[in-house]
């Protein structure tokens, strides 16, 4: 069996992807928690990586997709997932405990510079969003640097470019928004060209989907912000009330429905999380499997590889609605304490027929099977990227698979009967791990702390392990259902 991704040539735009933080006064650890789903289209690899720190001299470059900018002289360490093209990430976490992940959004600014460039005026080529993360990981030791260095980024250069392989900028680009989190603080920033907003979140959770949230009250923005949008005539100057920025920006030519529901559902189940005790790393995935069990809806009408209605776990479906599939999906962990050190929870794959793996930015490393096919990228326009093809060796590509024979074929006859199997086999692994995680990273770092490099090592065993059982697991239910 070897799937490759064939990129779609219909006009859908990139919309989907899930986030939500969770801060300490509300998690059951007392650490900040941050989440998200990449949703992507179907058959895109998204591989695991770690990328050390880099140091560049001051007149240096950074080549990104469409331009050329200054490069900083100390990057720093961190892990990204990114899709198996781009130099950029769709979420990570660096060696400072500093989150990030992003979501789409389709604002005014963005529909203008799409009539343009249809017109033959396209608007000078920018930063991806995806770029944006990484960027914001490599120059920031807090979550308050990472949103100086993104929105002096979009700023200078805004947005323009596609973040789809095989799409034209006009069908693959976006504007963003993200949450930025560190140990002690988190924050929302949503853009739109060159401009932004960012709002510090001081309490509870606060989710963000591919619609802007920000609405009357922010703590930074761009100095024109309201400016721009009068002249724009998309806020009247006789208006009497506080400008709101997500209605002003807001495209309106873009439904929300895709993503105002989701946004939704994952604000009642962290809510309910929180009724109900605090929100631990058990609710975190419950909120990110989601096809909306437990409600009115009982779940979709046949199966969730069948979707009826795009979901937090997304699914490919035949009708071509949804965009893709989720293509990983990650918690990350912040403890505001020495003796614990910042790690994510990653799963290759639609969530909801994956296992969650802990990994340590601290180790340094990754498995090897993580990331593949490739442990390095040249940054390159994304209309000229190769098509993804199957690798036996990496680690995605087995759990892709593994949705593959879930679903049984694109009508998916068989995932109500192989779903179950798939969390049966793969719960008490991910249970067992975490049972596990705290002595070990209670003996890794009194080693760390006293410049033993075996801390490193004992981290990276473990991820190893975890990573070997689960593809131990994975192998079995792929040969087991093959039998049938």
């Amino acid at each position: 069996m070897t799937p490759t991704f064939v990129p779609t040539t219909t006009p859908q735009r990139p919309w989907s992807c899930d986030a939500f933080v969770a801060l300490p006064d509300t998690t059951a650890d007392g650490a900040m928690l941050l989440a998200k789903n990449s949703d992507r289209p179907a058959g895109e690899c998204q591989p695991l990586r770690y990328w050390p720190r880099r140091q560049s001299s001051a007149a240096s470059s950074l080549h990104l997709a469409y331009l050329e900018i200054p490069d900083v002289e100390q990057s720093w360490a961190h892990l990204g997932g990114s899709p198996y093209w781009c130099w950029g990430h769709e979420l990570g976490l660096n060696e400072w405990g500093v989150g990030i992940g992003n979501e789409a959004l389709f604002t005014r600014d963005l529909a203008e510079h799409v009539t343009q460039s249809r017109r033959g005026q396209p608007p000078p080529a920018g930063i991806l969003g995806m770029e944006l993360v990484r960027l914001g990981l490599e120059r920031a030791t807090t979550a308050q640097e990472a949103v100086s260095s993104i929105t002096e980024l979009v700023a200078a250069y805004g947005q323009w470019g596609s973040g789809v392989p095989g799409r034209p900028i006009e069908q693959g680009a976006y504007d963003n928004s993200y949450l930025v989190a560190d140990t002690r603080e988190a924050w929302v920033i949503e853009t739109s060209g060159h401009r932004w907003a960012a709002r510090e979140i001081r309490t509870g959770s606060y989710a963000i989907s591919n619609q802007p949230t920000i609405r009357t009250e922010w703590d930074q923005a761009s100095q024109d912000l309201i400016d721009h949008a009068i002249e724009a005539g998309w806020w009247p100057t006789s208006e009497n009330r506080p400008f709101d920025f997500a209605r002003a920006y807001t495209d309106p030519g873009t439904p929300l429905q895709v993503s105002h529901v989701r946004l939704q559902r994952s604000r009642h189940l962290l809510a309910d999380a929180a009724r109900h005790g605090k929100i631990a790393f058990d609710q975190a995935t419950r909120v990110l499997r989601d096809h909306y069990e437990d409600t009115f809806l009982g779940g979709p009408y046949f199966t969730a590889a069948l979707p009826d209605l795009m979901t937090l776990c997304m699914h490919d479906s035949p009708a071509g609605f949804t965009w893709g599939n989720t293509a990983s999906s990650a918690i990350m962990l912040l403890p505001d304490d020495p003796d614990q050190l910042p790690h994510l929870w990653w799963a290759a794959a639609t969530p909801c027929t994956s296992v969650y793996l802990p990994i340590f930015p601290a180790a340094a490393s990754v498995p090897n099977a993580l990331a593949l096919p490739t442990a390095t990228v040249v940054a390159e326009r994304p209309e000229n990227v190769a098509v993804a093809t199957y690798d036996a060796q990496s680690y995605w590509w087995q759990f892709q698979k593994l949705l593959d024979h879930v679903k049984g074929d694109e009508r998916a006859w068989l995932f109500n009967d192989r779903q179950p199997q798939v969390r049966q086999a793969f719960d008490p692994l991910q249970r067992r791990w975490a049972e596990e995680l705290p002595d070990i990273q209670r003996e890794a770092v009194k080693f760390i702390q006293a410049g033993n490099p075996y801390g490193r090592k004992l981290l990276t065993q473990f991820t190893k392990r975890c990573a070997d059982q689960a593809l131990e697991t994975c192998t079995n239910l792929l040969a087991e259902f093959d039998g049938r």
